[in-house]
């Protein structure tokens, strides 16, 4: 996969200045909607075995749609970007592209750290997703272009971004309570967001797994909406492809494959 908008294309040369403003324009060009190649409406109704996830159909109705999968590991200075594709629950393409990293991390402008290593991995895939889930946030940031909106409008692609941690918002409920699987909190924009309105759903935290101990709790995901697809949808995608760990499954294989891949990294 090549760029659709080379224009976004993250370049990490630029001024803090630079790269805010270049954010506001990937969030005025970002699509918060569904605007899918697959049907959310055969998404199903909550977490469901992986093996059986249909997530929608082609516009053929001819085979399972392709989901992917994107996370990062670092060696150094040099960034690691997985990629693992499946269709139907089965482990279809993975591949993974090696580049320098050439600012440290900022909180806030991940993207242009990692985002040229990830574009890197796209330009090897054989196969087009019909959805990616990122490891990173979406809209949930500060300017609304998070990693998985910034790489998802770069490629015209619909991206979830699917971070560990929230960044900014205010979640409906708080996050440090024991919650059971399949409970969605919504978060919404606050005056930390710049570029839309205070109230505004941008995301939900999702817990997807729950230890039976009451002396321990799993801290739910954030999820957010990154491009071509809307909070709800964004939330049921990973319940969907959620399969008795924390993560789902596209983004759980892509981080095992990114620690694999790194190994090989002289």
């Amino acid at each position: 996969m090549e760029p659709v908008r080379p224009e976004f294309v993250p370049d990490p040369s630029l001024s803090r200045a630079e790269m805010e403003a270049l954010q506001r324009d990937i969030a005025e060009a970002a699509r918060f909607s569904d605007a899918l190649d697959v049907s959310p409406a055969r998404l199903g109704d909550g977490p469901i075995e992986i093996e059986q996830a249909t997530l929608g159909e082609t516009s053929t109705g001819a085979d399972p749609p392709v989901v992917a999968g994107v996370d990062q590991a670092f060696v150094g200075d040099r960034a690691v970007s997985a990629i693992v594709v499946l269709r139907g629950g089965e482990v279809i393409e993975r591949v993974h592209a090696v580049e320098r990293t050439e600012i440290p991390y900022i909180p806030g402008l991940l993207s242009f750290r990692e985002g040229g290593a990830i574009l890197a991995a796209f330009a090897e895939l054989t196969h087009e997703p019909d959805v990616i889930l990122v490891d990173g946030s979406g809209r949930i940031h500060f300017r609304e272009a998070g990693l998985a909106t910034h790489i998802g409008v770069t490629l015209d692609v619909p991206a979830v971004g699917v971070a560990k941690s929230i960044l900014c918002g205010t979640p409906e409920r708080s996050l440090d309570e024991k919650y059971p699987v399949g409970t969605r909190i919504p978060i919404t924009a606050d005056e930390s967001i710049e570029t839309c309105a205070a109230g505004t759903l941008v995301g939900h935290a999702i817990q997807t797994r729950q230890y039976d101990s009451p002396n321990r709790h799993v801290n739910p995901l954030i999820v957010s909406p990154g491009h071509r697809v809307e909070a709800s949808t964004a939330a049921h995608l990973v319940e969907a492809t959620t399969d008795g760990y924390k993560l789902p499954e596209p983004t759980r294989l892509a981080d095992s494959y990114a620690d694999e891949a790194k190994a090989s990294v002289e």
